[in-house]
C-alpha cells in the first residue's frame, strides 16, 4: 500500500477543502506522510480565464500556519509543508522569492504554461491545433522540463506529461518518433542528474486523457535510468487524496519500483510500498 501523497491542494486556491478536512481524510484513508504543495503565486502575465490567484495571495499566510500548525501536532500522520512552484524560466527572481519565502519542506516543479499559456485550462485550445502544432508544443514543453530539471529549484517533477492532458492520442503519435523519446530522454536524463524525484500521479485518471502521468514510455526510460519516484494524487478535494493508489501501486511495481521517496527538510528519505 501506497501512505505518502505528497501532491495536495486545498481552498486556499482552487481546491475544494480546508487543510483540516484534507488531514481528516488522510487519516481515514491510514497516510503515514502527507505532504501539502499549495500552488505557488504567480505573476500577473501569467493568467487563467479563471483566475485562482487574488485569493491565494490573500490567504497563503493562513495556509502556512495551519499546515505548521498540523506539523507541531499531527496525531500519527507526518505533515509536510511543500509548494507546487509553477515553473516560469524566465520568472527565476520571482520563482526564487517563493521558494524562500516560508521554510518548504520540499517544491515540486510544475509545468502549467508555455510562454504566457496556461495550456491545460481548456480543451478548446487545443481541438483548435494542426498536428503539427500539437506536436511543436509537445516539444516546447520537454525543453521546459529540462530547463526545470536544471534550474535547482525543485525536488520533484510535477506530472511529467501533464502536456498530453487534451490531446493524448497525438501525443502518444509523438511519442512514437525517435527524436521525440530522444527529448523526453535528455529531459529525463537531466531529472537524474539533478537529484530530483519524478511524481507519478493519479489526476491523469480523473482528467480527459484518462491516463496516469506518466504514461508508459517515459515510465520505461524513468525506470531504465533509475529515477526516484514519488506518489501524488494532486487532490483539490478531501475525497480525491491519496485517490487511485492501488492502482499506481500495481504501476509502479510494473516496471520494478518497489519503493518511493519523501522529502523532509530538503532531505529525500525513502520507504517501501
Amino acid at each position: 500500500m501506497i501512505r505518502i501523497d505528497l501532491h495536495t491542494h486545498t481552498n486556499h486556491s482552487h481546491g475544494n477543502d480546508s487543510v483540516t478536512a484534507m488531514f481528516a481524510q488522510a487519516k481515514e484513508k491510514k497516510l503515514e506522510v502527507l505532504g501539502y504543495s499549495e500552488h505557488s503565486p504567480r505573476p500577473l502575465a501569467y493568467a487563467y480565464a479563471h483566475e485562482y490567484r487574488d485569493h491565494l495571495a490573500a490567504t497563503f499566510k493562513e495556509y502556512i500556519h495551519s499546515v505548521q500548525a498540523l506539523k507541531k501536532n499531527d496525531a500519527g500522520v507526518t505533515v509536510l509543508l511543500g509548494l507546487e512552484l509553477d515553473y516560469l524560466p524566465k520568472e527565476k527572481e520571482f520563482m526564487n522569492e517563493a521558494r524562500a519565502a516560508w521554510p518548504f519542506d520540499y517544491i515540486i516543479g510544475g509545468i502549467h504554461f508555455l510562454d504566457k499559456w496556461g495550456f491545460d485550462a481548456k480543451s478548446s485550445d487545443w481541438s483548435a491545433l494542426s498536428l503539427q502544432e500539437s506536436f511543436a508544443h509537445y516539444e516546447h514543453y520537454f525543453h521546459v522540463v529540462h530547463s526545470l530539471a536544471e534550474s535547482g529549484m525543485a525536488n520533484i517533477l510535477a506530472h511529467p506529461d501533464i502536456i498530453k492532458i487534451f490531446s493524448v492520442n497525438r501525443f502518444h503519435t509523438w511519442l512514437k518518433q525517435s527524436s521525440s523519446l530522444e527529448l523526453v530522454r535528455m529531459a529525463l536524463n537531466a531529472v537524474k542528474r539533478n537529484g530530483l524525484a519524478m511524481e507519478i500521479s493519479s489526476a491523469g485518471l480523473r482528467k480527459p486523457c484518462e491516463e496516469i502521468y506518466p504514461g508508459p514510455e517515459i515510465m520505461s526510460i524513468a525506470a531504465e535510468i533509475g529515477i526516484p519516484i514519488t506518489f501524488g494524487s494532486d487532490a483539490h478535494s478531501a475525497d480525491t487524496v491519496a485517490w487511485g493508489f492501488d492502482e499506481l501501486a500495481d504501476y509502479a511495481r510494473k516496471y520494478g519500483y518497489a519503493s518511493s521517496v519523501f522529502f523532509q527538510n530538503g532531505v529525500m528519505h525513502e520507504r517501501t510500498f
